[in-house]
C-alpha cells in the first residue's frame, strides 16, 4: 500500500488557496466570458453554422480530462500534474488569442484554429477543476475540509456572475482576443505562487497508466458529448449520426468497465462504487448538474427577451441566486467544520432547490423582476447546501490515495450530468415552443438565420404580436422548470440514505482491511483500528 510522507503544508494553506482560487477562477471564467465574446468572433471569422463548437470543444475537452487528471495525481504527485494542466491551459489561452491571426497564417482558418485550441484549452481546465478539490483534499482533514470548500463553491458563484460582464467590457472595450489573452497574467501568477508554495504529501506508489481504459472512457464521453449537443440540434434524435452515436458510446463504456476490472491502476477504480456513499453522491451528483446547469442556462434568456434585460443586467440579474448559493456555501462549511456532521444538508439542500425550481415554474409575462429575484434567491440556497458538500462526501469516502479519482469522478458525473440537462432541456424548450400558437410568428418574424433568436428583430414587432411571442416564451421556459422539479424530487430521496461517516481529523492512509466507518471513528479517536 501507498504510505504519505509526512506533510508540510498545513502552515501555507492560507497562500496555497490563493493561487488555487485563481486557478478555479480562471476554469470557471473562461467559457463564460468567451460566450460574451462569441458574436463579435463569429463576425471576424464567418462561419456561423461551427461558432457553437467554440463552446462544445472546450467543454469535450474538460470532461473527457477530468477524470484521467484526477488519477494521473494519485499515481505521479498533485503538485506536479497540477501545474502541467495550469501549462496547458495557458498555452491553450495563449493559441486561442492567436487564431486566424497572420502568425498562425491568417483568418482563412481562423474559426477551425479557435475550435481546435479550445479544446486544447479544456483539457487544461479538466485538470484545474479536479485538482483544485483534490490538493484541498490533501491539505486539510475531511473535519476542517467543508470551510475551505464552501470558499471555492463562494468563487464559482461570483465567478458566475463576473464573466458575462467581464467579457463584455473586454469586447467592446479591448478586442475578443483579450477574452483569452485575460488568463495569461492570472494563469502566470497561480502558478508562481503554487510552485513555490504548495507543499504537499507525497505518495509512493507503482506507476503503471491504464491507458486502453483512458482511450475507452475517452471515445465513450465524447461520443456522449455529441449525442446531447447534435441530438434535436445537428440532426434529429432517431437519425443514423445519433444512433450511431449512442451505440458506440454505449459499446466503448461497456468495454471499459470490463477493462477498468482487469487493470492494475484503473483510471475509475469500480471498487468505489463499492461504497454506498460514493455511488449515491454520484448519482446525486448527476441529477444535480442535470437540473441545475440544464435549467440555469434558461434564466438569462428570460431575463434578456421576456423582462428586456441587456446581455450585461442580465448577469447582474442572477446575483440575487449566487448571493444566496455563496452565503449558504460559507455557513454550511463552518458549521461542518465545527460539528463534523454533514448528512442533513443534501437532504436540506435537495427540498429547497426543489423549492426553487418550483417557484421558477410560475414565470410567465407579468412576473416582476422582484419576484423572479426572490425565486431565484430559494434556488441559490438550496444550491449552497448541495455544491460543495457533495465533493466532501465523496471524498470522505475514499481511503487518501485514491482522493484525485473520486474528485474526478464526482466532477465527471456533475459535467455529464450538465451536458445531458442542457441538450434535452433545449429540446423539450424548443418543442414546447414551437407546439405554441406564436411559434410561426416567432419563427417568421422574431428569429434570426437559421431560427435563432434575433432580439432587436423581437424588438420590432409590433407590440399586439411581439407580446403573444414573449408570453409563448415565457411559457416554454417555464415548462423546462417543471420538467426540472421532476429530477430534483430524487435529490432529497437519495440523501436519506446517505450514511453519515464522521469525518476523519487527520489524512492519513488506514491499514488495509478496515471499512470506513472504522477509519473515521479511528481517526478521531473513538475506535481503535485493528
Amino acid at each position: 500500500m501507498s504510505q504519505p510522507a509526512q506533510a508540510t503544508a498545513r502552515p501555507n494553506v492560507r497562500v496555497v488557496l490563493f493561487g488555487l482560487m485563481i486557478a478555479m477562477m480562471l476554469a470557471m471564467l473562461d467559457n463564460m466570458i468567451v460566450s460574451t465574446a462569441l458574436p463579435r468572433i463569429v463576425f471576424e471569422f464567418g462561419g456561423a453554422g461551427h461558432f457553437t463548437w467554440v463552446v462544445t470543444a472546450y467543454v469535450l475537452g474538460t470532461t473527457v480530462s477530468t477524470p484521467i487528471w484526477g488519477k494521473l495525481g494519485d499515481l505521479y504527485g498533485r503538485k506536479a500534474v497540477f501545474l502541467t494542466s495550469v501549462v496547458v491551459f495557458l498555452v491553450g489561452s495563449a493559441l486561442c488569442g492567436m487564431a486566424g491571426s497572420s502568425f498562425l497564417g491568417g483568418a482563412n482558418d481562423g474559426m477551425i484554429e479557435l475550435i481546435a485550441f479550445r479544446a486544447v484549452q479544456g483539457l487544461g481546465a479538466g485538470g484545474l477543476m479536479v485538482g483544485v478539490m483534490a490538493i484541498i483534499g490533501d491539505l486539510v482533514p475531511p473535519r476542517e475540509r467543508g470551510r475551505y470548500q464552501g470558499m471555492i463553491a463562494g468563487i464559482m458563484a461570483i465567478a458566475m456572475v463576473a464573466g458575462p460582464l467581464v467579457g463584455g467590457f473586454i469586447t467592446d472595450h479591448l478586442s475578443w482576443r483579450w477574452a483569452f489573452y485575460v488568463n495569461l497574467p492570472l494563469g502566470g501568477l497561480a502558478l508562481l505562487v503554487l510552485a513555490t508554495t504548495m507543499h504537499l504529501p507525497k505518495y509512493r506508489t507503482e506507476h503503471k497508466i491504464d491507458w486502453l481504459g483512458a482511450a475507452l472512457l475517452s471515445v465513450g464521453i465524447t461520443a456522449i458529448v455529441l449525442v446531447t449537443t447534435w441530438g434535436g440540434n445537428e440532426y434529429d434524435w432517431t437519425s443514423p449520426q445519433i444512433l450511431g452515436l449512442a451505440v458506440l458510446a454505449g459499446a466503448a463504456l461497456v468495454t471499459f468497465g470490463f477493462v477498468e476490472w482487469r487493470a492494475a491502476e484503473p483510471i475509475l477504480p469500480l471498487g468505489l462504487f463499492a461504497n454506498r456513499n460514493f455511488t449515491l453522491i454520484s448519482v446525486l451528483g448527476f441529477l444535480l448538474g442535470f437540473a441545475m446547469f440544464g435549467a440555469m442556462n434558461f434564466l438569462p434568456l428570460y431575463q434578456q427577451t421576456v423582462q428586456g434585460a441587456s446581455a450585461t443586467n442580465s448577469g447582474l440579474l442572477l446575483l440575487p441566486l449566487m448571493f444566496g448559493m455563496l452565503v449558504v456555501s460559507l455557513v454550511v462549511g463552518r458549521t461542518i467544520t465545527k460539528t463534523g456532521r454533514y448528512r442533513a444538508f443534501p437532504i436540506i439542500g435537495g427540498v429547497v432547490m426543489t423549492a426553487g425550481m418550483g417557484l421558477l415554474t410560475r414565470l410567465d409575462l407579468h412576473t416582476s423582476k422582484t419576484e423572479s429575484s426572490l425565486y431565484m434567491i430559494v434556488l441559490g440556497v438550496g444550491m449552497g447546501f448541495l455544491m460543495q458538500t457533495s465533493m466532501l462526501i465523496a471524498q470522505n469516502s475514499v481511503e487518501q490515495k485514491d482522493l484525485g479519482a473520486a474528485s474526478g469522478a464526482a466532477t465527471f458525473f456533475r459535467s455529464i450530468g450538465g451536458s445531458f440537462g442542457v441538450s434535452l432541456f433545449g429540446a423539450i424548450f424548443a418543442n414546447r415552443l414551437a407546439g405554441s400558437a406564436a411559434g410561426a410568428a416567432f419563427d417568421g418574424k422574431g428569429g434570426g438565420e437559421g431560427g435563432a433568436m434575433d432580439l432587436e428583430k423581437l424588438k420590432e414587432l409590433a407590440s399586439p404580436v411581439r407580446e403573444v411571442v414573449l408570453g409563448a416564451l415565457a411559457d416554454a421556459i417555464s415548462h423546462v422548470f417543471f420538467w426540472a422539479v421532476l429530477c430534483t424530487v430524487a435529490v432529497p430521496v437519495l440523501a436519506w440514505f446517505i450514511k453519515e461517516v464522521p469525518l476523519r481529523s487527520t489524512n492519513d492512509t488506514p491499514p488495509a482491511g478496515t471499512t470506513p466507518d472504522d477509519q473515521a471513528e479511528a481517526a478521531l479517536g473513538k475506535a481503535p483500528v485493528a
